[in-house]
């Protein structure tokens, strides 16, 4: 809001002299004033600011404002921000002659650190055994390999995956129920085709998902999520399917809680519906038992979907609907008559790595490696920023960590002036899901004990992306950008 804000006097309660005069919002104006009073020596190199708290109290200020205000000065270099010591101003914001105009740091063209989610550290995937298999797969390799493609998929890889799939994740299929595809988004585009829409779809997912979807004509409506997973009460006879995250709710971590397991399946017998299980990290766990494939509970009413992108790379485009038995032939004929996505001979490398264990030692490996870059970014936040809280860490390739309210953006920004490439939570919420909140307390209609889905403000930490060597400045360059304790 931009507003004419004046307040000549000078405010004292905290020992702070500022005089606040301007046009604009007044996180701005206060910014403003800081960097003046920086400027001009009245704040000194290592003076110490009083709390967020106190000056938002003597300034008459919201909290957020003087928080933000501070964040984006950490940022900038005219503050310092550091566990135990406060907010003080920066050693190098030395005052300068009125001639002189400071230059303000210029925000990195390029991201330096890359914390953002989505895939493994390039530099991990298993050459040596991958090539050892791609040797083996070619010398044994049938003839008609060569040719026309099945858009089924190859059957080594068919008959190799479901051996897997019930071992790791308990799933319930025959080879011929197992369709391969280039990805999840390419199965998700596929049984948009067959199925039709309106879908639901969990309140915080993949924005691409759900832009995917829309792509194929089939629209999304949110389902809340909270400290259980996914409300699947809500879903209505309305809808034709479900797309979910059971065994770590993405991005907010946490299984399907048991009793919204049994009751999505429920749903799905009862309406006709389609259970879209979408198992993006089902093979990494830690500090708990693995959590089984809601596929496992009703192959006829459960599709379950994944690939090898969080595992081995995304760059080998492979990936596998376990499907009902009923949706095999129609998804086979969206697909083509040919395969077009998906390399025959790196489907069957694939199926020797899963058959000689070699799949399996890499994710045992790649499992080892996750958990203690885990175990550095909790311990790096606990000594760092004690303040702030890390959720969803039992499981999977990212965690979030969780701000203050309101200040979600503009650590967002600090951490860009840092470069550093985070995304926070606001990112993957559904743009339906505030209309669904309103509804819901006009209703005050609301899972007893579940808090509301309303928006959260966070960080969500991709761990695995980073080289090896660069992950510990990834981190520093994200606890610079916290806010500073309130």
């Amino acid at each position: 809001m931009v507003e004419s804000w004046v307040n000549s006097a000078e405010i004292l309660g905290s020992d702070l002299p500022l005089e606040l005069s301007g046009t604009g919002n007044r996180r701005a104006v206060l910014m403003g004033a800081l960097r003046e009073a920086v400027r001009s020596g009245r704040l000194s190199p290592g003076t110490r600011l009083p709390p967020y708290r106190s000056l938002a109290a003597d300034l008459g200020l919201a909290r957020n404002t003087v928080a933000d205000a501070y964040a984006e000065l950490v940022a900038e270099g005219w503050l310092a921000a550091r566990q135990g010591s406060g907010t003080r101003v920066a050693g190098r914001a030395a005052p300068v002659t009125p001639a002189h105009r400071p230059r303000t740091p210029e925000r990195p063209s390029r991201p330096v650190h890359d914390l953002v989610q989505g895939q493994p550290d390039p530099a991990a995937f298993p050459r040596t055994a991958w090539l050892a298999s791609a040797r083996r797969a070619l010398a044994t390799a049938p003839n008609d390999a060569f040719g026309p493609g099945d858009p089924h998929g190859r059957p080594e890889l068919r008959r190799a995956l479901a051996g897997y799939l019930a071992r790791v994740r308990g799933v319930r299929a025959s080879p011929e129920r197992i369709v391969l595809c280039s990805g999840a988004a390419h199965g998700l585009r596929l049984l948009a085709e067959v199925v039709g829409g309106p879908w639901a779809a969990e309140a915080y997912g993949l924005p691409f998902h759900r832009g995917l979807l829309a792509s194929q004509g089939v629209g999304t409506r949110p389902v809340g999520v909270d400290r259980d997973g996914a409300r699947v009460g809500e879903l209505t006879r309305r809808d034709r399917a479900v797309l979910l995250t059971p065994a770590h709710q993405f991005p907010t971590g946490g299984p399907l809680h048991p009793a919204r397991r049994a009751a999505v399946v429920d749903w799905a017998r009862s309406t006709g519906g389609l259970v879209v299980e979408d198992d993006y990290d089902g093979e990494f766990r830690y500090d708990r038992q693995p959590v089984g494939a809601v596929q496992g509970l009703d192959p006829e009413h459960v599709v379950l979907l994944g690939s090898v992108s969080k595992s081995l790379s995304p760059a080998l485009r492979i990936g596998w609907m376990v499907l009902p038995e009923r949706l095999v032939a129609p998804v086979v004929a969206a697909k083509g008559e040919r395969e077009q996505f998906s390399s025959a001979t790196d489907q069957l490398t694939l199926a020797d790595f899963v058959d000689s264990g070699a799949y399996d030692r890499h994710v045992r490996r790649m499992r080892q490696r996750h958990r203690r870059r885990r175990d550095q970014l909790v311990a790096a936040l606990e000594q760092r920023a004690p303040h702030v809280r890390v959720t969803g860490i039992a499981a999977g390739l990212h965690a979030v960590v969780e701000l203050p309210p309101g200040t979600e953006r503009s650590v967002v920004r600090a951490a860009a002036w840092q470069g550093l490439a985070v995304e926070g939570l606001a990112d993957y919420r559904h743009p339906g899901a505030e209309r669904a909140e309103r509804a819901e307390r006009a209703d005050g209609d609301r899972t007893e004990g579940a808090p509301a889905d309303g928006a959260r403000d966070g960080l969500v930490v991709g761990y695995a992306t980073p080289a090896e060597h660069a992950y510990p400045e990834a981190l520093e360059a994200l606890c610079r950008a916290l806010p500073p304790p309130g």
